[in-house]
């Protein structure tokens, strides 16, 4: 590839070879310590949480019984996203999933554009889930115990509370073991994976024990209409599979385990989702789901006379929010361990532990602030920024996908998304239908931080990036597709 004259404009694209190098540099490289199995469990337990807990009485009384064609629909919706996540994650084992590929593919001015909203979206999911998994502990002592924590440390201040400490304890406890390193933070998920899906297949067992028929006429109350609707609202509950990207760098065997991951760990989810519908439709009516809060416990409750489900359920959801908070956050400090070794932010916080092998300084810092994100700050409006930040990557990462075909033909691909680029367009177009279905105060708040953002690259980034600082000392360290950004005085060309 090309080399550039002269200073790298703010669409000069990283070479592939120098990205995958980077990964091997003293102080900067992570260890590559996890196999398929725990990449798996990885995408599983970002995938299953409060999602298959709650989403599904949502889904039901939209869809009826039909519901299980959503659980279906959605799922074939984030797999186009995923088959391209695969092909990339494969082809480029780096750390920084959709900002490292848009790196590669669309220049570095959309790839910090990316990240920037990755960063948003991966560090307010994870105080939200957060501050759910204070709600769910409380609901488990609650049911399983009569005791519960209260109001003053179990909620934040937007909810009536003072500080919202179970929020902080989860975070804490999760920052600790992610600085602790890569193998035992794996550890640790398989085994909460394992009980989260023991607590699934808890259910359905029992709900087929008691399945019966009635419930399932008429099967489609609102149409096709009903299905795509509920589809859409569950389409959330499967995100999650993308953080497996976030790993490669510390994958044994990327080119093998991650698309068996990523792939592998969305159809595992799919079966159990399919499943429970079926199973929570068998043993109580669309009607009974939709009007409680909790409508797995209450299926079992009202279908089958196990007035202690709430309480296994309640466990389930705790085991299933930990492991989530875990793999986001994870997620989160190695697409931020991404940007601070290229320079876009302050590269000093990329220094890997030598003992641990993580960058525990990052992952302190950042486990700090989302703390006291997750403690103090009204989360209810922000978010929904969340949902549109998962959407835009899916888009860029489809994009990546189709051309990188086009600038790298002989570029080794591991994993090839299959009749490219029908499928990589396809997710294009699920994700945007997705993103125009979403309130204008959300597309206004993604604008704002985007914004934001870009005054940040510009007074940063773009000055301290190893596009610009360590052009010469990389042979195709990048090609440059525009001449546009600012000169030596920071000056527009």
């Amino acid at each position: 590839m090309a080399t550039t004259s002269g200073r790298p404009g703010i669409f000069a694209v990283r070479d592939v070879r120098s990205l995958i190098t980077e990964t091997a540099e003293e102080g900067h490289g992570l260890k590559k310590a996890v196999g398929a199995t725990q990449l798996t469990a990885m995408g599983v337990g970002a995938i299953i949480g409060t999602g298959i807990f709650v989403v599904i009485g949502e889904g039901a009384g939209i869809a009826g019984p039909a519901v299980i064609l959503s659980f279906v629909l959605a799922a074939v919706a984030c797999t186009f996203s995923a088959l391209s996540y695969a092909e990339l994650a494969s082809s480029i084992p780096v750390a920084g999933s959709a900002y490292t590929y848009t790196y590669a593919t669309l220049g570095e001015l959309v790839a910090w554009i990316i990240g920037w909203d990755l960063i948003l979206e991966y560090g307010v999911s994870v105080a939200a889930i957060a501050v759910g998994w204070g709600g769910n502990l409380n609901a488990f002592l609650d049911s399983a115990f009569g005791v519960a924590l209260p109001d003053a440390i179990a909620k934040s201040p937007e909810d009536g509370g003072v500080f919202n400490l179970p929020a902080v304890f989860v975070v804490l406890a999760i920052t600790f073991l992610l600085v602790r390193g890569v193998t035992e933070s794996a550890r640790v998920n398989l085994v909460m994976v394992v009980i989260k899906l023991a607590v699934l297949l808890f259910f359905i067992v029992v709900a087929f024990a008691n399945f019966g028929t009635g419930n399932f006429q008429p099967f489609a109350p609102e149409g096709v209409d009903g299905v795509t609707a509920a589809a859409a609202v569950i389409f959330f509950a499967y995100i999650g599979f993308d953080a497996v990207s976030t790993g490669s760098e510390e994958a044994r065997k990327p080119e093998r385990d991650l698309p068996l991951a990523i792939i592998g760990s969305l159809l595992i989810c799919t079966v159990f989702y399919v499943l429970t519908a079926v199973g929570a439709l068998g043993i109580a009516s669309p009607d009974q789901m939709k009007e409680s809060d909790a409508p797995l416990a209450a299926a079992l409750d009202q279908g089958a006379g196990i007035s202690w489900a709430a309480a296994v359920l309640s466990l389930g959801a705790v085991v299933a929010i930990t492991s989530v908070v875990l793999v986001i956050m994870y997620g989160q400090t190695r697409i931020f361990f991404a940007m601070c070794r290229d320079g876009l932010l302050p590269q000093r916080l990329a220094q890997v532990n030598q003992r641990y092998g993580t960058p525990a300084r990052l992952t302190i810092v950042l486990g700090v602030l989302i703390a006291i994100l997750a403690a103090l700050i009204p989360l209810s409006e922000i978010v929904k920024l969340v949902n549109i930040g998962t959407l835009f990557a899916f888009v860029l990462v489809n994009i990546g996908v189709i051309v990188l075909r086009r600038t790298r033909p002989d570029m080794p691909r591991p994993y090839r998304v299959p009749w490219s680029p029908l499928l990589p367009l396809l997710g294009i177009a699920f994700a945007v239908y997705l993103m125009t279905d979403l309130p204008l105060d959300t597309w206004i708040r993604f604008i704002v931080w985007l914004a934001i953002g870009m005054v940040i690259y510009w007074l940063y980034g773009y000055r301290n990036s190893r596009l610009r600082t360590e052009p010469s000392s990389t042979p195709g360290w990048a090609r440059d597709h525009d001449e546009s950004g600012p000169d030596d005085e920071g000056e527009p060309r």
